[in-house]
């Protein structure tokens, strides 16, 4: 049974995002907010929770997960970025895009796309997502919130509990935060758009 945390999105509180990051530090998986929908998380290197979101999704490693970073220095230890890449994503972080980079030795190998050895990398513009990765002090290993039978991500706290809570350790109240996913960008070889959502795209001339 899930865990279920309802925490100010403005002030979160600090008794409750520590003991969501002690669920996540001891191998579980939790439902939070991000500035663009929910999303599923776990530790970076815990394969059997990794396993476990892939399951929930119904999704293979072809699909990139992504690491939820806290700031734009973290981001550049776990890809390797140019100084033009660096100089876009100081522009567009934090918010509501996801990165498709190169990524550095840091990353766990099992988390990569197998082929490309790339993966997804993102600073959200949320205030509960970024207290749960400060006390983390890592970034969590992500994917949007959205089942297979399902034709967007959830959005609803309480149905996440009602659909989830069995499958995850903590759900994360913060309130409705939309069901429009990031905009992704593949940097590996310049610009290119891989998915429009939430996120402008006049930065990157597109």
């Amino acid at each position: 049974m899930a865990q279920f945390f309802a925490i100010h999105p403005d002030n979160p509180q600090d008794r409750l995002i520590k003991q969501a990051a002690d669920l996540v530090r001891g191998g579980g998986v939790v439902a939070y907010p991000t500035d663009s929908c929910y999303a599923l998380g776990c530790q970076l290197g815990d394969k059997a929770a990794m396993e476990r979101i892939l399951n929930i999704r119904q999704i293979d490693q072809k699909h990139h997960l992504t690491l939820m970073c806290a700031d734009l220095s973290e981001l550049g230890t776990y890809a390797k970025v140019d100084n033009s890449q660096f100089r876009l994503l100081k522009a567009t972080t934090p918010g509501s895009y996801t990165f498709i980079l190169q990524a550095s030795k840091e990353v766990p190998a099992r988390t990569l796309h197998p082929k490309r050895k790339t993966i997804g990398l993102r600073v959200p513009d949320n205030t509960i997502a970024l207290a749960l990765l400060a006390e983390l002090g890592e970034p969590l290993l992500s994917c949007t919130l959205m089942l297979p039978e399902d034709d967007e991500p959830l959005t609803d706290p309480y149905e996440i509990r009602d659909r989830l809570e069995h499958s995850v350790d903590a759900i994360i109240d913060g309130g409705w935060c939309g069901t429009e996913p990031t905009t992704v960008i593949d940097m590996t070889d310049g610009i290119e758009l891989v998915r429009q959502g939430k996120g402008d795209l006049a930065p990157f001339g597109l």
